[in-house]
């Protein structure tokens, strides 16, 4: 029997079975010799074109354009803002009148931040969730002085009556209003994903346990109900924000996060980086880039380039607003342009969801093809020890043949297929679809 993970493995086939009728090959690698391959259908890289926030242009202006390129993608949208919701924005701790009037006594400090910057949305005046979203960031910057400073100044701003009462979301939660349930269930049948972006898009450096659980839980219980556990695999936290404290409890919660995946066969490089993808001793690079209104369109499609000159990178193209709606709006004619560009490539790139592409890689990695020849069929086993349930995507196969052969049976349970083999400078080879953990695949001379 051979054996392989992921790499290819010439030397474990037994001399006799190379004898076998059908089966001689003075090809370098060994008939039978199998590995999974890195991206799906054997291509160079993966692209994801993935959406912050849900903003209604991003449906009506880029989802059209994908549609009619038939490209998939990934929306990361706010679940507070759709009607039909269970769960929306809320303080979950002490009555916010007690902690304001204990603002003027105590300062902010390390012991009651957490406290105070999950409640300042919610003091029940206007403008006060500006305060919240400034705090998280300076805090989980390192500026903590600067954080408390910040949340004194809108408690005493509550305590003196300077505010006008009421509630007022961020912009991006402001901005997501206008779809439904209903519009998402009929995108998600037609292969886009839909996933978490929490219920109010808070600064989650800045949320206690309780608080930052209900958004991120309540969020996937929302998305479950309404579109399926499919759905409630992928999640990016607000602001993009990889504190570490917030992603110990995310990762728990959603098994891929854009934020952060700290995995030992996967180098990150995220958006602030200036690294471009090189050298490593990891398998797999992912590469997220964020175009913004002063990037150029030949800048973004030198990222789709230098992701084709590598075999390792997976590039996660991180867009928010659109024709004047949301942050840091794109025109949809220089996305349609863009879009054109990437679709071209398909040849050697797989264009596919960020929570595909997280199975796929995964799977791989998990996964193994064991090989054997019985009389002219080769034979392989394919599987994973994940999850059968969240990973449930096909791998792509490459198993040498015979040189004599020029089409290959594959047939897996009750489906086959006759494929055409091909060349490379290690020999003949099939490039097929399997199940893992399924029936074995049988390749026969076609």
């Amino acid at each position: 029997m051979l054996t392989t993970n992921h790499k290819p493995i010439k030397t474990l086939l037994l001399t006799a079975f190379i004898a076998l009728q059908g089966l001689q090959s003075n090809a370098q690698t060994k008939p039978g010799t199998t590995e999974i391959t890195k991206w799906q259908y054997g291509k160079t890289g993966a692209v994801s074109l993935t959406y912050d926030d849900g903003s209604m242009n991003q449906f009506r202006k880029a989802l059209p354009v994908m549609e009619r390129l038939k490209m998939p993608a990934t929306f990361f949208i706010i679940t507070g803002s759709i009607p039909g919701s269970k769960y929306h924005g809320k303080f979950i701790g002490r009555p916010v009148k007690e902690i304001i009037k204990e603002s003027a006594t105590v300062p902010t400090n390390d012991q009651n931040f957490f406290e105070r910057c999950s409640a300042a949305g919610y003091l029940g005046y206007m403008g006060t969730i500006a305060s919240h979203t400034q705090a998280g960031s300076l805090y989980d910057s390192g500026k903590k002085e600067k954080a408390f400073k910040v949340l004194d100044d809108i408690y005493a701003k509550a305590r003196n009556g300077e505010l006008k009462p009421g509630y007022e979301p961020n912009d991006e939660f402001k901005q997501s209003i206008g779809s439904t349930w209903d519009d998402f269930r009929k995108d998600a049948a037609k292969g886009y994903e839909f996933a978490s972006h929490s219920i109010t898009h808070p600064s989650m450096p800045g949320l206690d346990e309780p608080n930052l659980l209900w958004e991120l839980e309540k969020s996937k219980a929302d998305i479950l109900a309404q579109l399926g556990s499919k759905h409630t695999f992928s999640a990016e936290c607000p602001y993009g924000f990889e504190n570490d404290r917030v992603m110990s409890y995310a990762l728990k919660i959603y098994p891929a996060l854009r934020n952060r995946m700290p995995e030992p066969w996967l180098k990150e490089i995220d958006r602030a980086s200036k690294q471009t993808p090189g050298s490593t001793d990891k398998d797999y690079i992912q590469w997220q880039r964020g175009a913004t209104t002063k990037t150029p369109l030949p800048m973004m499609k030198l990222w789709v380039d230098t992701t084709l000159n590598h075999t390792n990178t997976w590039l996660v193209l991180v867009f928010h607003g659109i024709d004047g709606m949301g942050y840091e709006a794109l025109p949809s004619t220089l996305l349609d342009e863009y879009f054109q560009y990437i679709k071209s490539k398909n040849n050697k790139l797989w264009i596919a969801s960020f929570g595909d592409v997280t199975r796929y890689i995964r799977e791989r990695e998990h996964g193994k093809a064991d090989a054997s020849i019985v009389r002219n069929t080769i034979q392989i086993k394919v599987t994973h020890n994940l999850d059968s349930k969240m990973y449930y995507l096909p791998v792509t196969l490459k198993t040498y043949v015979s040189s004599n052969w020029t089409s290959v049976m594959v047939t897996q349970g009750k489906k086959s297929k006759k494929i055409n083999t091909a060349k490379d400078d290690q020999g003949t080879y099939v490039l097929y679809q399997a199940q893992p953990n399924e029936a074995v695949v049988t390749l026969k001379k076609g």
